[in-house]
């Protein structure tokens, strides 16, 4: 009859003659064979690479010992069912540790011998705009997830709101599915009925910018409310402040603005702005975790300014949960309480997922016309979505939230190498410029040729992607050139879009600008070559050889290249092909 041991059984066994007698608990049988993995241990002090079981782990301990039993998550041996004594047994909880043990290792080494070669490896012959930065950590994050199997928001999503909410030193972080949810979570928010008579309303306006992505505007009209465009400063890339106040009318109830490109808007201009007229302001930080903004306090991270602010954790942003993002409650309870109840089905109770009766009378409620008593867990009192992303998601972003003052580091160095390298074209292009009072950490380069430059957007994209360099549009551009927003009408027919001015800093760059990546991935032999392919185009120019439709005596525009490039490209023809 074969011998059948349970797993956690902690044995003994003969190595290589009966004085070398070893200890080891068995982890699993392997299938059909009547053999056991059995990982050694030993009594007394562990370390590192030991799983510790104390007294209270032992379903029944071996006799004569009173130290700690160590086991080894990294020394295991397949042995027969007939070579082991069984000596005691650890309990199920004190197994499944040294297994997590076990199988994180085996994350580890799965991370070094596939993923890690593969980064390690990589060529600098192609310049992606973004892309994945991760180790090992958010590999075995994902695997204790999965160990977990709580399929909702669990531990590590508590973690991660905490953690946000702590460093950008807000009153709560709502972790939901994307950022584009997360600036839908934030606008609805605005007009629950707990905010009184500062809720949004349908037909109120909400003043933002022209030039961005669409779903920082979209919100605005999902909840039937006006977007008020106004037009966009291309040097920074945010707001034209000084169209703010032309933007106002009775209507107005709220600001809504991004920080483009990483680069804090002008907050002193836009918060006395929303200060004077009573306005709530909604920070969309998505592309600007990390950016530090002036305060009376000192430099301050955005994101802590308005009354909410919203973040994306895609993987081209500054962290990533794969798909995820969150929404920021800078002080406000009652924004706490609608945030909540909007992102989980509308409901009025504010128990987590798996928690019941914190209010300790969820069946003494009497809401609405419901009967005395109703189950609190199923009252609503918003119209809401389902916005939470899962466990594994938030796990992957605790491992890359430890990694976030390094990735901000180097997307910070990353940007300043591009500007060097641009800067020494300043009479072709308009460099980029953080605002006054700031320090970005950059989302993207921005490329904005001159006007009066003899190439256009259209021929640097193209021969930067001929050289592998990718680009990106400034996202959706000017948005009320997109179909989507042409004739856009509320429900009673009155226009849903109304614009202030005339747009040209929004249309200038929708029709010259482009952004190109600086994320934690590209090393500077990355924006070396980066500045090679830049020289390349720019000599190709002055030679007449790249080919631009529509501009006319190219050698002539050469020739009458501005004294300080002039002088950079004798300097360069002087030391030869490396970059000054």
């Amino acid at each position: 009859m074969a011998i059948s041991i349970a797993p956690g059984a902690v044995v003994a066994w003969e190595a290589e003659s009966p004085s070398d007698r070893r200890l080891g608990v068995v982890l699993g049988e392997l299938s059909e064979t009547a053999k056991y993995v059995v990982a050694s241990a030993s009594w007394g002090i562990g370390g590192d690479q030991t799983v510790n079981i104390q007294a209270e782990d032992f379903v029944r301990r071996p006799v004569d010992e009173d130290d700690d039993l160590q086991i080894s998550h990294l020394d295991t041996s397949t042995l027969p069912a007939d070579s082991l004594t069984v000596v005691g047994q650890i309990s199920g909880p004190a197994l499944s540790r040294a297994l997590r043990a076990r199988i994180t290792d085996t994350s580890r080494w799965f991370y070094e011998t596939y993923h890690h070669p593969r980064r390690t490896e990589a060529n600098t012959s192609a310049v992606p705009y973004s892309g994945r930065v991760f180790d090992h950590r958010e590999l075995e994050f994902a695997v204790e997830a999965s160990l977990d199997f709580w399929l909702t928001l669990g531990r590590f999503g508590e973690r991660l709101q905490r953690d946000l909410a702590r460093y950008l030193g807000v009153r709560r972080t709502v972790l939901v599915n994307s950022g584009s949810s997360a600036n839908l979570l934030a606008v609805s928010a605005l007009t629950s009925s707990l905010l009184g008579d500062r809720a949004l309303r349908p037909g109120d306006e909400v003043i933002t910018t022209a030039c961005g992505f669409p779903t920082t505007v979209n919100p605005i009209l999902q909840n039937d409310c006006v977007a008020v465009l106004v037009d966009t400063d291309p040097g920074s890339g945010n707001v034209d402040v000084t169209q703010l106040e032309a933007a106002l009318t009775e209507r107005t109830k709220a600001v809504i603005l991004a920080h483009a490109l990483g680069n804090p808007f002008n907050i002193d201009a836009v918060l006395d702005f929303c200060r004077r007229h009573e306005l709530w302001l909604v920070e969309d930080t998505c592309d600007a975790l990390g950016s530090t903004y002036r305060s009376p306090a000192g430099p301050a991270l955005v994101g802590r300014f308005g009354d909410l602010s919203t973040l994306s954790f895609y993987p081209a942003h500054h962290i990533t949960m794969g798909e995820g993002g969150a929404v920021n409650v800078v002080s406000d309870p009652m924004l706490v309480r609608a945030v909540e109840s909007l992102r989980d089905w509308g409901r009025d109770c504010w128990c987590d997922s798996g928690q019941d009766n914190i209010c300790g009378k969820r069946f003494s409620w009497q809401l609405g016309d419901l009967p005395q008593g109703y189950d609190h867990k199923f009252v609503y009192s918003h119209v809401g979505y389902n916005l939470k992303p899962t466990d594994w998601q938030a796990a992957i972003g605790c491992a890359q939230f430890e990694k976030l003052p390094e990735f901000n580091r180097l997307r910070r160095r990353n940007w300043e190498l591009l500007r060097e390298a641009f800067g020494r074209y300043e009479d072709l292009f308009e460099l980029p410029y953080p605002e006054d009072g700031s320090d970005p950490s950059w989302f993207g380069f921005k490329v904005l040729p001159r006007p009066d430059a003899p190439f256009g957007r259209s021929e640097i994209v193209g021969f930067f992607e001929s050289h592998r360099v990718q680009t990106r549009m400034i996202f959706g551009g000017n948005l009320i050139r997109q179909p989507a927003y042409w004739d856009r009408v509320r429900a009673d027919g009155t226009p849903a879009v109304r614009t202030v001015g005339q747009m040209t800093g929004a249309d200038r760059i929708m029709n010259s600008g482009f952004f190109i990546g600086v994320y934690p991935g590209l090393t500077e032999a990355h924006i070396e070559r980066v500045g090679n392919v830049l020289d390349q185009f720019v000599d190709g120019l002055s030679a007449g050889a790249v080919a631009m439709p529509g501009v006319v005596d190219l050698r002539r525009a050469a020739r009458d290249l501005s004294p300080r490039r002039q002088a950079v490209r004798d300097l360069r023809e002087q030391t030869g092909p490396s970059r000054l």
